[in-house]
Parts: C-alpha cells; sequence; structure tokens
C-alpha cells in the first residue's frame, strides 16, 4: 500500500539532489587536490602576521591586513568601517610601541571554509594590554573574518567580533 507521502517524499527527494550536489561536488571539483593546505598555511601566516603587529605596535602594519573597505561588526554594538575602528586602536599601539604597555593576541580557529582566494575564518581571540601602570586586561572573542585573496596578499572585509567567550571555550579551542 502507497503512502500518502510517497509523492511528497520523491519531489524533495529529487529537489534535495538537484541542490544539494551541485553544493557539494562542484566546490571539490573547482578547488584543486592539495590547494586547502596551502591556502591553510597562508592564513596561518596572515594571522601570525596580526599578532605580530599587536605585540610590536606595528599600527601600519596592522592596519595593512584589513581590506580599506572593511567592516567591522561588534555584537550589540553595531557596524563600523575599519578607518573608525583603527582610529579607536591606534592609541594602544602607539603605547605598545613607545614601552608604556605590552599588547598581544593569539588567534584559536575552530572551523576554517577557504577556496583559492576566499575564507570564513571562525574561532576565539585572546588580547592583552599590560600598562606600564595599571592592570592587565585580558579579553576572549569570539569571532568571525570574512577574507579575500587580492594581489597574492589576504586581507579581512570583516571581522565579527560576536561577544565573550569563557576560559574553557577557550581551552577546548586550542
Amino acid at each position: 500500500m502507497r503512502s500518502i507521502f510517497d509523492p511528497v517524499r520523491a519531489i524533495y527527494s529529487s529537489r534535495f539532489l538537484a541542490l544539494a550536489l551541485p553544493a557539494t561536488v562542484l566546490p571539490a571539483l573547482a578547488f584543486p587536490v592539495g590547494a586547502e593546505a596551502q591556502v591553510t598555511t597562508e592564513l596561518d601566516v596572515y594571522w601570525a602576521e596580526g599578532a605580530r603587529t599587536v605585540a610590536e605596535g606595528d599600527f601600519e602594519g596592522y592596519a595593512k591586513i584589513y581590506h580599506p573597505d572593511a567592516v567591522l561588526v561588534v555584537g550589540g554594538s553595531g557596524s563600523y568601517p575599519i578607518a573608525t575602528a583603527l582610529a579607536g586602536w591606534k592609541p594602544g599601539f602607539d603605547d605598545t610601541l613607545e614601552g608604556r604597555a605590552e599588547a598581544g593576541v593569539e588567534f584559536r580557529l575552530t572551523e576554517r571554509l577557504v577556496g583559492e582566494t576566499t575564507a570564513h575564518e571562525t574561532g576565539i581571540f585572546r588580547y592583552f594590554l599590560r600598562p606600564e601602570e595599571g592592570e592587565e586586561q585580558i579579553a576572549l572573542i569570539h569571532f568571525e573574518a570574512l577574507l579575500v585573496k587580492k594581489d597574492g596578499r589576504w586581507l579581512m572585509l570583516m571581522e565579527y567580533q560576536k561577544g565573550p567567550a569563557t576560559d574553557a571555550e577557550w581551552a577546548a579551542a586550542g
């Protein structure tokens, strides 16, 4: 005996295959074997450069990891042009460069979706600032980053600081 759902299942299955197959097979065909490892390595270098610039107070170097039209999204606060965010962060870079503070950032990535010239990275970053006088400040932040490779360089188009992370989440991401 046929179920009344058989025609629905047949339509759903054929639509599912028509939509899901291209979404799963085509990217695999378009992305050369071994290319993902190369892109991941390039992105590891990108994140290391970001960490270096923060530790050294290299504001110009830090600004160069962003696309000129990049956007910073801060969960619960809004969306800002990266130029606005960078202007707000510059005094911290200056303090680090001039020895009035020590700063650093570490990234732990939990999901990496990459193509040859595009990437979406998800994870947690740990930022610290130790002023010469005053107490150390530490921030653990869930984030997402959307990047493009332009003229051989990876650039962040969008940084989404989703919200605070816990020490347990940081440890689990390690």
